[in-house]
């Protein structure tokens, strides 16, 4: 099993900076798939971005693509999303996921961390 918590949301201005966080406990970590979704107010939950368990393949949604980078310390227990170029659609809560595949998307993840609010202003 696998326990998530994130950190690092908070507010930033349009054309600021975020790095989120999710650190993880459990011995499994090194071997799962990872990735983070976001929910905004009234919208349904979306994918942003994959990682794979090594770290090779990563994906993003094409509204983040050129602007957010995932990526994971497995020595840590950790993964990240730095997120840069950041616009007020950007604005929701960030989820981190574990577990799952990616097939055109980050399909049934496991795991799920309790979310992080980003808020961007205009």
């Amino acid at each position: 099993q696998l326990q998530l918590v994130e950190s690092g949301g908070g507010l930033a201005q349009a054309g600021g900076s975020l790095r989120l966080s999710c650190a993880a406990s459990g011995r499994s970590f090194s071997r799962s798939n990872m990735g983070w979704f976001r929910q905004a107010p009234g919208k349904e939950r979306e994918f942003v971005a994959f990682i794979s368990w090594s770290g090779y393949s990563t994906y993003y949604a094409d509204s983040v693509k050129g602007r957010f980078t995932i990526s994971r310390d497995n020595a840590k227990n950790t993964m990240y999303l730095q997120m840069n170029s950041l616009k007020p659609e950007d604005t929701g809560v960030y989820y981190c996921a574990a577990g799952g595949a990616y097939a055109g998307g980050f399909r049934s993840p496991d795991y799920w961390g309790q979310g992080t609010q980003v808020t961007v202003s205009s």
